[in-house]
């Protein structure tokens, strides 16, 4: 069966299967991935000639991958890492390039292959890295931040690198090539047709291409999500940023130029939009799915036939390769200070060949570089490099407990943004929590599902997102893991008390501050996990009742200490009644709420006999 619902049954039925059984034999997703692509491909063969072509598809998930993290990253924080980026990243392209070389040069190897050997292998793969990185939560360790570092420059140097390849094209390959019956690859019109330009206009158009990007992302984006926004249809909003996204990988191919390249620099362009964490909810489970299937392709795609008759040789220069880009990471990491197991995760997560190899295979076969027999050997080596990288995490993982106790030091911790404080919500209530947040030096991040109310106050100066914060995705988005403090001021009670459920289950740590337009509010949020609790008029009512005892004669003082006395017995009463309250209860069909309320009645009514002394204030009550 040739379908493609076939198809899409093999591949999605491999991953279902074996992802969730590596995970929970602590070999991470990537591992499963590549196995399930192993078994479905060469072992059993239920995929075959396809599988090249849907890996060209796939590595689509690299370019998305590539824009969310440029949605992370303000131009700002870019610029201040340029010395990490080609301090770091530049001195490992340049030093392993030159060793792979050498030693491909030293084993009779032309100079001119030696090097496009070099340039192939230096590379590493951001696909493997960042995604393992991630699901073991060290993307944010110094070691994590100086790969992607690593990882980014490597990107970056792709471009010259494809440059590079055709200047070390073999005088008399291609003959051989049509001669030994192999059809002439045929690269894309137009980069054919700029190739033939003068180099002043080949630079001028690819200059242009980049300035178009620049131009677009920062100009014409944010008034294009605005205006789809307002429909409030998240599908067009979706189908929007795809767009956006295959559009400038479209551009970037066209001109020669990486996608993934192209596509994080709108990501860095976005980042302050107004829709960088709509975005990024939207394109993040795409992203994963495309990765999965890149993943699987690459398992799939291993030939067999050619491993098992050269496996010692493929495996001893896997073997070799991954050992001398460790030494040469280790190295470079020395050199700018990282140290300890810091050190070690930057060496060991970049020491295999990345995705982007196949890419420079491909394009050195096309461009006469170097022969079929050795590309497709080349092409193991970076394939069972790939394969070996989420055995190398496992190793981290199992010399890091041996290595020292169980907390992390202190230049390996997670670097989070200290304080970091999420409202949801941008009405009158939020707004004025906002504010009072911001005078006191506490960055917000600030959500609101009105694409106009975001509009007006991120034109006064207010750094405010579009999203719908009931959406996990969103939540998990705008940095939920790393907030402090989630501030709940939407006035839809349903869609807080799903937030609250939501952050208590998922995020205990983080601390939450729930609005309440009623007592029944205040009982559904309790019963949610919210424990500081704001009815919104309460506060306001109280001030009220301040003033018009005042005006009745009341000395200020007393009518403070009156009204500080309200407030405790009331929040002492709301308490009790809230660890009373059933939801699947009418009020008549809960005896303990009904007898705490005529208890409560009771006392009030002693209170203003004088017979008995107000409550004390609850520790955790803010209602």
């Amino acid at each position: 069966m040739d379908s493609i619902l076939y198809q899409a049954f093999i591949y999605l039925a491999a991953a279902v299967v074996a992802v969730p059984l590596a995970r929970r034999l602590g070999f991470g997703s990537v591992l499963g991935y590549l196995v399930a692509g192993l078994v479905i491909g060469p072992v059993i063969g239920l995929v075959g000639a396809e599988t090249a072509d849907l890996q060209h598809f796939a590595e689509f998930g690299v370019v998305m991958m590539l824009f969310v993290i440029g949605l992370e990253l303000e131009p700002r924080a870019l610029w201040a890492m340029r010395k990490a980026l080609i301090g770091l990243g530049g001195m490992q392209i340049v030093i392993t390039t030159l060793l792979i070389s050498l030693i491909a040069w030293s084993q009779g190897i032309m100079p001119s292959v030696s090097i496009a050997i070099g340039i192939t292998l230096a590379l590493s793969s951001t696909a493997i890295v960042m995604q393992t990185l991630d699901e073991k939560q060290l993307a944010r360790t110094d070691g994590g931040r100086s790969a992607f570092f690593v990882l980014l420059m490597q990107d970056i140097a792709v471009i010259p690198a494809l440059a590079l390849l055709p200047l070390l094209a073999i005088p008399g390959l291609e003959i051989m090539a049509a001669l030994s019956g192999q059809e002439a690859a045929h690269g894309n019109e137009t980069q054919e047709w700029i190739a033939s330009q003068s180099p002043f206009i080949a630079s001028a158009i690819v200059l242009g291409a980049v300035a178009l990007v620049a131009v677009v992302g920062v100009f014409l984006v944010g008034p294009l999500f605005r205006y789809i926004a307002l429909s409030k249809m998240r599908e067009i909003f979706i189908a929007a940023a795809l767009l956006l996204v295959i559009a400038i990988a479209l551009l970037m191919t066209a001109v020669g130029l990486s996608p993934a390249l192209g596509t994080f620099m709108a990501g860095v362009l976005l980042a302050n939009s107004a829709y960088k964490h709509q975005l990024e909810a939207d394109i993040e489970p795409i992203k994963g799915l495309l990765l999965g299937l890149f993943f699987i392709t690459v398992g799939a795609g291993i030939n067999t036939g050619l491993l098992w008759e050269k496996l010692w040789v493929i495996l001893s220069i896997t073997i070799a390769l991954m050992v001398l880009k460790f030494a040469v990471l280790w190295l470079v990491g020395w050199g700018f200070g990282l140290r300890g197991r810091t050190q070690l995760l930057f060496a060991l997560s970049l020491a295999q060949a990345g995705e982007f190899g196949f890419v420079m295979i491909g394009f050195a076969l096309q461009a006469h570089v170097m022969a079929r027999p050795l590309a497709e050997l080349l092409g193991l080596v970076v394939a069972l490099s790939m394969f070996l990288t989420p055995v190398l995490f496992i190793l981290f993982d199992r010399m890091v407990l041996r290595m020292a106790s169980t907390q992390l030091p202190e230049d390996d911790r997670p670097v989070m943004p200290e304080g970091k404080i999420i409202v949801a919500g941008l009405g009158r209530f939020g707004q004025v929590v906002n504010r009072l947040l911001l005078m006191n030096g506490h960055p917000t991040t600030v959500i609101d599902g009105n694409a106009e109310a975001v509009h007006r106050m991120r034109q006064l100066g207010v750094k405010a997102f579009l999203g719908d914060v009931t959406r996990p995705e969103l939540l998990i988005a705008a940095g939920i893991a790393e907030a402090a403090a989630v501030v709940v001021a939407i006035d839809d009670a349903d869609k807080a008390v799903k937030i609250v459920e939501f952050i208590r289950q998922n995020y205990p740590k983080v601390h939450v501050v729930a609005r309440a337009r009623s007592r029944h509010d205040v009982y559904r949020l309790y019963a949610a996990g919210a424990r500081d609790i704001v009815r919104e008029t309460f506060d306001s009512s109280v001030r009220a009742g301040k003033y018009t005892l005042r005006a009745m004669g009341v000395h200020p003082y007393d009518a403070e200490r009156a009204a500080d006395e309200f407030v405790r017995e009331d929040r002492q009463m709301l308490l009790e009644m809230a660890s009373d309250w059933d939801p699947k209860l009418q009020l008549h069909e809960n005896p303990a709420l009904l007898a705490r309320i005529r208890e409560q009645n009771l006392r009030i009514e002693a209170m203003l006999r004088g017979e008995t002394e107000p409550a004390t204030e609850p520790s955790s009550e803010r209602s």
